[in-house]
């Protein structure tokens, strides 16, 4: 094969990898959007919802609690909130590893709901559980994520802070025993040349964080572009012809990645994908649906898929966890403008445990507040009779009119997010209402 085509597959296949380890170390250093600066073990809190700062991280209108944990010098115990939604929220806590597979859920949709201590376990250990715990998690890489995620304004946000802050406090994470915990992440060679880079942090982190055995096999066919090799950086002395392969298979699997993640299936001018993330094919632990539905059979396309999630929606969940449809037209195919106005009329609550509708600029960032499942709706069925969209605000905020979203100047698009979604939105069988123009 072509080395430079090589190098693209090395791309395609590698960048979930650098993508999510690049972000963990953002967070140690400058936090993430609403998360501030947090170091390995510790939990950082948003106090608000993280769509309008983290427009390529799996954006969405819940309020998020992060922790990346370290468990090279061995196990922790996760301390977890209730989360069975007894107050009406949604809430669950989502596991994924260095190579951004979702390999663990626990929360209401999971049947695992009772506070306490989770046993977090490094890949290769072998010893004793302590009493009193939940149950173990088994950890695929030795650095891994933990995202709870609390629906829509409840969680710390302006409609309930005291909720927020209560569940908050229960979190945490305890040493098993004495060890050595890493204060960042291995370091790549800083001589490398920077249209090397990519390369470099994949060769290392790839020694320090080896996926599953099939993925291994497959990535041995990569020794000829140096991935492999292991101590001193080959790249800080790669001749012409590596250097030009590495730099053209870089551009060609990033353009791949863009050009594809910018695709998507749309259904009834909603776009959206309830298996974006089905690319986990090695490890299921608690919470998560091990069946075929869920798994994307040939190993190769799901390193592709892998790719174009972790490049649009880093820390997207299963679709039987939670479900994005997207739209940025109206029923007549006109793109959405805030010099218009709208409405969507639905028949009934849509069928999930917990669902929002936000309006976001076209950069990402969300505009104004989210309406929720929890607020009041209106409707002969129990679900919102009519929601509108546009600039004019109804002078009676308790008026059925109140069902409303502001937009901005420009165009913008819609998301609907719909947490442990019913069957008829897996299947397509629920219908998601048209964007109607009145304006």
């Amino acid at each position: 094969m072509e080395l430079a085509a090589l190098a693209a597959e090395a791309y395609v296949y590698g960048c979930p990898l650098v993508r999510d380890l690049s972000v963990v170390e953002g967070f140690m250093h400058t936090g993430f959007g609403p998360l501030p600066p947090t170091p390995f073990n510790h939990f950082a809190h948003a106090d608000r919802s993280s769509s309008a700062d983290m427009p390529s991280m799996s954006a969405d209108d819940t309020v998020r609690s992060v922790v990346h944990l370290d468990l090279s010098g061995g196990p922790v115990l996760l301390r977890l909130p209730r989360t069975d939604g007894a107050d009406g929220a949604y809430c669950v806590f989502q596991f994924v590893d260095a190579w951004t597979n979702n390999f663990a859920y626990v929360g209401r949709r999971a049947g695992h709901a009772r506070a306490g201590e989770w046993f977090i376990a490094p890949p290769g250990w072998a010893g004793s559980v302590p009493d009193g715990v939940l149950g173990v998690i088994d950890a695929p890489t030795s650095v891994v994520s933990v995202i709870g995620r609390d629906i829509c304004d409840g969680f710390g946000g302006p409609e309930d802070p005291a909720r927020g802050r209560a569940l908050q406090e229960q979190m945490g994470v305890t040493y098993v025993e004495p060890g050595t915990h890493r204060t960042g992440l291995p370091a790549p060679d800083p001589d490398v040349p920077e249209a090397l880079r990519f390369f470099e942090r994949l060769r290392v982190w790839m020694a320090d964080f080896p996926p599953s055995a099939p993925d291994q096999a497959y990535q041995d066919r990569f020794q000829p572009l140096g991935l492999l090799e292991e101590g001193p950086s080959p790249y800080t002395r790669a001749g012409p012809a590596l250097v030009g392969a590495l730099t053209e298979g870089a551009a060609r699997g990033r353009a791949w990645v863009e050009e594809t993640g910018r695709a998507a299936a749309a259904r009834g001018g909603w776009a959206l994908d309830p298996h974006l993330h089905d690319y986990n094919l090695d490890h299921y632990g608690v919470g998560t649906v091990d069946s075929p539905e869920w798994r994307i059979a040939d190993r190769e396309a799901s390193y592709r898929t892998r790719a174009v999630a972790a490049r649009g929606s880093l820390w997207g969940v299963h679709g039987y966890e939670a479900v994005c449809a997207r739209t940025s037209s109206d029923a007549g195919g006109e793109r959405l403008d805030g010099a218009r106005s709208y409405v969507l009329r639905f028949e009934g609550p849509p069928p999930a445990a917990g669902w929002s509708l936000a309006v976001y600029d076209l950069a990402g960032r969300r505009i104004g507040e989210a309406l929720a499942g929890r607020v009041p709706v209106y409707g002969e069925q129990g679900g919102p009779s009519a929601v509108r969209i546009g600039r004019e605000r109804p002078d009676d905020p308790d008026s059925a009119d109140a069902n409303r979203l502001s937009v901005p100047d420009g165009e913008f698009r819609l998301v609907l997010r719909l947490c442990a979604p019913g069957p008829g939105i897996l299947d397509g069988t629920y219908a998601l209402p048209a964007v109607e123009r009145t304006r």
